[in-house]
């Protein structure tokens, strides 16, 4: 993978990749930082009651979302109203959330901490439970300089984690960097996929991150109509930000609930399945694939399935927490 050089030397973005918007002067990256991130990551210390992680919901065999059901799960087994978003590329992102909720990664972590149906705990509790663990005292201090434990820097290392999941070396990666080469069925599905689809899912990121609506019914039982709760404003009903196509044999099921457990599934919606609404009209447009033209498009969208980013070791489980 080739990378151009950023000011932050311990952050790494691809060539190929625009330049990204998070502010690194607020918050530089350390390797120390990274480690303390990915450490909180994986522990359910952040829970009220120790039994989940942000890992419970983000598995870095999925892309960093889940697979085993379409809701998230939080303590005591309670049910969300969304699918786990995939985590990767978070560093080329301004909102997070299906609604768009934060507006920055320092701080996206309260939300499911704060959150009920997730973590119920806060950070001031994460902070005293963490004061009293030796093994993060230390951390902590090598991180930052400071034996004092402070939600900002709790935050701050989450994110630095969180920015080192940078996937960028999938087959259309090497095509781009032209080290492979895409075989016709996939060339056929490329230009499917620019005819129809690069308005949204505009590469090499394969999201704009902005918010529409994919003319998908609403679910009567979730009642979620998107990022309406956050603006209040009607244009807003039914909008939910576009996720990422990178790795998506990883990070089904589909669509902000979960709804679609298959590709086939998704493109047989927008195919015959758009529901035509004000928002859809304005968004999501039937493309009526052919059946070999949706194979053809599966093909290509193999394609952006990075597994050296998907079984990085970097980014699993750290061995220390077992000796905490």
């Amino acid at each position: 993978m080739a990378f151009k050089s950023i000011d932050d030397l311990n952050f790494r973005s691809p060539n190929h990749f625009p330049n990204p918007v998070y502010t690194f002067e607020s918050n530089p990256v350390s390797l120390s930082k990274i480690e303390l991130g990915r450490a909180l990551f994986y522990d359910p210390i952040l829970s009220l009651n120790n039994s989940i992680s942000c890992a419970s919901c983000h598995s870095p065999f999925n892309a960093f979302s889940h697979t085993d059901h379409s809701l998230s799960h939080g303590i005591y087994d309670s049910v969300g109203t969304r699918n786990s978003p995939a985590l990767f590329n978070l560093a080329w992102q301004k909102n997070f959330m299906w609604d768009g909720a934060i507006n920055h990664l320092d701080v996206q972590s309260l939300s499911p901490i704060h959150h009920p149906k997730e973590m119920a705990s806060s950070i001031n509790k994460v902070v005293e439970k963490l004061k009293k663990d030796r093994f993060y005292k230390k951390q902590f201090y090598k991180s930052f300089s400071d034996s004092t434990i402070t939600g900002q820097h709790v935050l701050q290392s989450l994110s630095q984690f969180q920015l080192s999941l940078v996937s960028a070396d999938s087959k259309y990666d090497k095509v781009k960097n032209k080290k492979e080469y895409f075989s016709k069925k996939e060339e056929r599905g490329y230009q499917l996929f620019k005819a129809n689809c690069n308005n949204c899912h505009l590469e090499p990121l394969f999201s704009t991150y902005d918010f529409a609506s994919n003319g998908i019914p609403i679910d009567k039982s979730l009642q979620d109509y998107g990022r309406i709760k956050v603006t209040n404003l009607k244009k807003d009903s039914n909008l939910f930000k576009i996720p990422s196509l990178r790795n998506l044999s990883f990070s089904y099921p589909y669509m902000h609930d979960g709804r679609f457990s298959s590709l086939r599934q998704v493109l047989n919606h927008y195919s015959d399945g758009i529901k035509n609404n004000e928002q859809s009209l304005n968004h999501a447009k039937s493309m009526s694939f052919s059946s070999n033209e949706k194979t053809d498009l599966i093909s290509f969208l193999m394609t952006l399935n990075d597994t050296s980013f998907v079984f990085n070791t970097k980014h699993q489980f750290p061995k220390v927490l077992l000796s905490k």
